[in-house]
């Protein structure tokens, strides 16, 4: 199993930035997909994540109506659009598989993070 995030960099503010996890080793379409992110001396937070079986959509209260989550199952890939993008929201961006019904946590798979600088 691999998720393999790309995409990050440093941005200026208001600037935008998109997130890509590449998955594979593991049936990704039966996966919900999620986004977390931790900054330096903060606990790991949830962003976004997009349901396996409908493709519906939630997001952080934080990053709300200027992040969006979508997938391309073809490509067995999730993607995070960073719009607006503010210094708070700099941190180590993670992506997240989750199988269907009641995973134990050694069945949730993480990616390795990639980096996003917010800053001037």
């Amino acid at each position: 199993v691999q998720l393999v995030e790309s995409g990050g960099g440093l941005v200026q503010p208001g600037g935008s930035l998109r997130l890509s996890c590449a998955a594979s080793g593991f049936t990704f379409s039966s996966y919900t997909m999620g986004w977390f992110r931790q900054a330096p001396g903060k606990e790991r937070e949830f962003v976004a994540r997009i349901v396996w079986s409908d493709s519906s959509a939630y997001y952080a209260d934080a990053v709300k109506g200027r992040f969006t989550i979508s997938r391309d199952n073809a490509k067995n890939t999730v993607y995070l659009q960073l719009n607006s993008l503010k210094p708070e929201d700099t941190a180590v961006y993670y992506c997240q598989a989750i199988p269907r019904g009641l995973p134990t946590p050694s069945q949730i798979f993480w990616g390795q993070g990639t980096q996003v600088t917010v800053s001037s």
